[in-house]
């Protein structure tokens, strides 16, 4: 296991929901879980004006987020955790003078011998990313002549290929790109690692995977959820720029890169930036048309309970044309995966919440046992990562009785079978990542500007094309009926239910 230094975590945009909800819960399973550091103290930074022990009280002591761990806790271990925790005030505005901003972090330096290694999380807006990084950077507190300095930044890694072209070369003016981890939770989830063990480990998947064998790919990540309250900011941003350019086009790259040379944390990355640059880019409006589809859930009723409509929600333009569903089919140009479509759709308000992966396997080429249906029968793998995470292997078997009817059986893996082994969630494992300086799991500015570069087309397209439509699906449905005609042949998306073991079903709208 690898040591962890002695540091300080500064948080800007403290007093913020995620710091509360997601940042101090990931920190104190850390404490628990004694993957701390013996010196270890947390500088909360934001606009609010509250003292040391109002921030403690909020964050930690009245918690909601940590009210049920918590209570199991003698009070003595929890005041411990606490009293590491402090806050700063920076006045009416992020782009200011840090001088006591600068002094405070000194201070708790000297007195908790943090050894001056500081993590700079910026829980804030994008835009507030290079005013931050200057202002550290004023006060030399990027500098690493003494103690080694990062910064991690939260996803949207800009709007476009040119935003986020912009914000690398704002953040790289004041912080060297080894200094600089881009966070996205979706690859702190044990399952989605588990893909690269998964091919990598096993002989009996690696030698496969390629077009020789898989006949094409699918990935589904379903909300049942609509927009909730975030319906300004998600109407400016949509699904194909909110969850498939980031979290899905990772998921994308660790399916097709090719073997790293080692579990080196650059050789990854190397590899999955290479992955996502052979994703054939699709620029003519016929290819956009027929491989890309834009939904729109609409008003409906789920369990006898009224659902609004997108269009509806709060915050949403009556007349907007935003996709609250996004399907992509593309190929990937390079030898392994020549001519093998992949299929991937992400969508809120769906009948089931998961994220999954579906690799299909093609049909042998000698049929020795001819059944109908027999695509229905061909073997799959599938990789649940969220809920009910684990692996389920769809194979043929001989129905008892005579002659040989063919009928698919499962092979399946939960990780909650894992009884001693405490997963960690997906912030607790990037945070303890980075504090150990292990970028394996964050993106690297040119695999962040190589999704955007595949999006971006697309973006353009639906915006400004004259053929784009936005087809209605009803809150509830697996999207738009048009979508299953996207996968080639007598094919259809996987339809999964809650657990990894449901097949396909059809949904009823009341």
């Amino acid at each position: 296991m690898n040591k962890t230094a002695n540091q300080m975590l500064i948080i800007f945009g403290a007093s913020g929901d995620l710091t509360a909800r997601k940042l101090i819960p990931a920190i104190y399973n850390l404490y628990k879980g004694k993957h701390l550091p013996e010196n270890f103290v947390v500088l909360g930074a934001s606009r609010s004006s509250i003292t040391d022990g109002e921030f403690r009280k909020k964050v930690v002591h009245e918690s909601e987020f940590l009210k049920s761990s918590l209570g199991k806790e003698d009070q003595d271990f929890v005041s411990t955790f606490a009293d590491k925790l402090f806050y700063e005030d920076l006045g009416d505005d992020y782009d200011t003078d840090y001088d006591r901003l600068s002094k405070r972090i000194g201070d708790l330096n000297n007195k908790y011998h943090t050894e001056n290694n500081y993590i700079f999380y910026l829980s804030t807006p994008p835009s507030l990313y290079e005013a931050i990084a200057k202002n550290l950077s004023d006060k030399g507190l990027n500098s690493e002549a003494n103690g080694w300095k990062r910064i991690l930044i939260e996803k949207p890694f800009g709007y476009s290929l040119q935003t986020a072209q912009d914000l690398n070369k704002g953040l790289q003016k004041y912080f060297k790109e080894k200094q600089i981890y881009r966070i996205d939770h979706y690859l702190g989830k044990e399952t989605v690692q588990n893909l690269l063990v998964t091919r990598f480990a096993n002989s009996i998947f690696e030698p496969l995977w390629n077009r020789n064998y898989i006949h094409h790919v699918e990935i589904t990540n379903a909300e049942t959820v609509g927009v909730e309250k975030r319906g300004g900011y998600y109407d400016k941003s949509g699904a194909l720029r909110d969850m498939f350019q980031s979290h899905l086009l990772q998921i994308v790259s660790l399916i097709v890169m090719e073997p790293p040379i080692n579990s080196n944390a650059e050789e990854i990355r190397n590899e999955k930036v290479k992955a996502l640059k052979s994703l054939r880019i699709m620029t003519d409006e016929k290819t956009l048309f027929d491989h890309t589809i834009k939904g729109q859930y609409v008003a409906s009723e789920i369990d006898g309970e009224k659902v609004k409509g997108y269009r509806e929600e709060e915050g949403v333009d009556a007349n907007s044309k935003t996709e609250t569903f996004a399907a992509v089919k593309f190929f990937v140009d390079n030898w392994r995966w020549s001519d093998v479509p992949f299929y991937v759709r992400t969508a809120k308000r769906m009948p089931t919440k998961v994220t999954e992966v579906v690799i299909h396997f093609k049909t042998p080429h000698h049929q020795v046992f001819k059944e109908k249906d027999i695509a229905n029968k061909d073997n799959k793998l599938i990789i649940r990562i969220q809920p009910d995470e684990g692996i389920l292997i769809k194979f043929g078997v001989k129905v008892p009785g005579q002659g040989f009817k063919v009928e698919r059986a499962n092979l399946d893996f939960y990780y909650s079978s894992l009884v001693d082994t405490n997963i960690m969630q997906a912030y607790e494992r990037l945070l303890l990542d980075a504090m150990q300086g292990d970028a394996t799991l964050y993106a690297r500015a040119d695999e962040v500007e190589a999704a955007w570069a595949f999006v971006d087309p697309i973006l353009n397209y639906w915006e400004n094309g004259e053929d784009v439509k936005t087809y209605g699906y009803s809150a509830g449905a697996w999207g738009p009926k048009n979508s299953d005609g996207l996968i080639e042949g007598e094919y259809t998306w996987r339809n999964p239910g809650p657990h990894l073991v449901d097949d396909s079903g059809f949904c009823v709208i009341c």
